[in-house]
């Protein structure tokens, strides 16, 4: 029984059936309804986990524990989800990030049955988009996943939520439009039986112009939703005014939905028109790299520099993407995992950092490193996990993006080169930014003082006993910037264990992916030598040179089979 047991569909189904239970529980402050959601979090995560460790074989490429049933017949819709080394590990960072998310809103006192509703919701969408294996299905769980974003953001967002949640949905809903097109161009084509199956369309040979229009659509579809420049000016917005939970999610899963879509269906399906958009890649992520990190450097709001900051980030995983190299694929794949969890970790501790101060200026901010050293203490090790130090989860996925990149055989030693350079400029920003941040919220940031602690606190402010932050001083008595309690620290504790860990030892998350990047990337060099033995000039000489030679196998490890 175990064996036939639909379990995506029940990991899909539980948190919105659980949903629809809410409004009818028996809660008045809203206390039972929040641990209500997190029991009903924590048990999706632990049935995902028990189902992934008991039926999914890491070694193979193939899909699994696969179910598919007709739903709409007549427009080859079908309820077709299985899992295989891409959707797996986004399954369980969803989940994670996600359950989290949710207790870390244990102070939402307005409207909280909404709230956590609403939460449970994103959460049964976020799983759809990554174990649908139906692109019509895919499209839909995109779309379902865009409503309780949009009320999130706008009703417990700040002064500017409604401007902010309304360019989210312009500008997502639009860019999915692409999908759709895309769904219906590869689905129509070809005539026979209406199919929207992913292993069905996989099968088909597309003429190279329909493969680079639909290519084309996509990346704008993804790359509005993994913000690619200049496709990205909705997340700086939606950051800054959306409530702590709820960027955690933004950044540390739905950013992830952009990268997935790229690799699923961009190379799977469209490989050939990936071979001719691959530098396009390389060079939007060299962008990425650079114009997210300065742009952070600018912002004087400390969640809207982090918010630039996974512009910049993303960058790597476009690299990735490009590289034509297993390690390379294998390091995009870590790049997003890691920076799920270190983004995740760092809007949390924004939010608890604005719990105390009220505000997200960083020149307002200076000091309270003084009277919240436990938070200080969080903040710095996520900081320096995302300027990728050594030993933590993000020096291991740039490092082989890098090294992915750089072994390329694809293309010249000139273009890695400037490539590697350009992007390690965004390197070097990078703890520019973060440790400017440090500085200016836990530190003295060199403001003048306005202090209004009366004439007894004069005394006080001579022998430094006065607490000082920004522009204000207080006596220590008066103080209410209290530190992280016992479940805020278990919270940003829990995603440090894991970016720790990954850092340390990375193969253990590389694996369960490994089979099935090395699988796509033999099927995109296969794809590429075909092109390249008709079309030698496919690249300019001197930028990219194809090297791979007639005899250079095309095997691809079953990957659809």
């Amino acid at each position: 029984m175990a064996e036939h047991f639909p379990w995506l569909t029940a990991i899909i189904f539980l948190p919105l059936v659980a949903s629809l239970a809410i409004p009818f529980l028996p809660d008045k402050d809203g206390k039972q309804v929040r641990w209500y959601a997190l029991g009903v979090g924590i048990a999706d995560l632990v049935l995902m986990c028990y189902a992934f460790w008991k039926h999914y074989d890491a070694t193979s490429a193939k899909f699994q524990l696969a179910e598919n049933y007709a739903w709409v017949p007549q427009i080859g819709l079908n309820w077709a989800v299985s899992v295989d080394g891409l959707s797996v590990p986004l399954v369980l960072l969803a989940g994670f990030v996600t359950t989290l998310a949710i207790f870390s809103a244990w102070q939402v006192d307005r409207r909280p049955r909404l709230f956590y509703a609403l939460m449970l919701v994103l959460y049964s969408a976020q799983i759809g988009v990554f174990v649908a294996q139906d692109l019509l299905l895919f499209f839909i769980m995109w779309e379902v996943e865009l409503v309780p974003v949009y009320l999130l953001v706008s009703i417990w967002g700040g002064q500017r939520r409604r401007y902010a949640a309304t360019k989210f949905i312009l500008y997502t809903a639009a860019a999915s439009i692409f999908i759709l097109v895309a769904a219906l161009g590869m689905g129509l084509y070809g005539g026979g039986d209406l199919t929207f199956d992913i292993a069905a369309l996989a099968l088909k040979d597309y003429p190279i112009g329909l493969e680079l229009f639909l290519y084309a659509g996509l990346l704008i579809a993804f790359g509005v939703k993994l913000a690619i420049f200049p496709l990205h000016t909705w997340l700086p917005d939606a950051h800054g005014e959306a409530s702590a939970p709820v960027s955690m999610i933004l950044a540390g899963v739905l950013l992830k939905m952009g990268g997935y879509g790229l690799i699923r269906i961009n190379m799977e399906l469209l490989g050939d028109a990936h071979i001719y958009f691959a530098p396009v890649l390389a060079i939007l992520g060299v962008i990425n790299i650079i114009y997210g990190a300065l742009n952070s450097l600018a912002q004087k709001n400390m969640k809207r520099r982090l918010a630039y900051s996974s512009v910049s980030h993303m960058g790597f995983v476009l690299l990735g993407i490009a590289s034509f190299t297993d390690l390379g694929i294998n390091g995009a794949m870590l790049q997003m995992i890691s920076h799920g969890l270190i983004a995740a970790v760092l809007f949390f501790l924004a939010g608890v950092t604005y719990d105390r101060t009220h505000t997200m200026a960083m020149e307002e901010m200076g000091g309270v490193g003084q009277v919240m050293p436990k938070v200080f203490a969080l903040f710095t090790i996520g900081a320096m996990a995302s300027l990728a130090l050594p030993g933590m989860s993000s020096f291991a996925s740039e490092l082989a993006v890098f090294v992915g990149l750089t072994s390329s055989d694809i293309y010249s030693s000139t273009f890695c080169t400037v490539t590697v350079f350009l992007s390690a400029v965004g390197v070097i920003l990078t703890p520019i930014y973060l440790l400017s941040l440090l500085k200016q919220v836990f530190y003295g940031n060199g403001a003048v003082l306005q202090c209004e602690i009366g004439s007894g606190g004069l005394q006080a402010l001579e022998t430094e006993d006065v607490v000082c932050f920004g522009t204000d001083c207080v006596l220590p008595t008066k103080s209410v910037y209290r530190d992280a309690s016992a479940r805020e620290v278990f919270i940003a504790a829990s995603f440090l264990v894991l970016i720790i860990g990954i850092g340390l030892y990375p193969r253990f998350t590389m694996k369960i992916y490994d089979a099935k990047t090395v699988a796509i990337n033999t099927q995109i060099r296969a794809s590429y030598t075909q092109i390249a033995n008709s079309n030698p000039g496919i690249y300019a000489q001197g930028l990219l040179a194809p090297t791979i030679s007639e005899t250079e196998t095309a095997t691809v490890l079953g990957t659809f089979k």
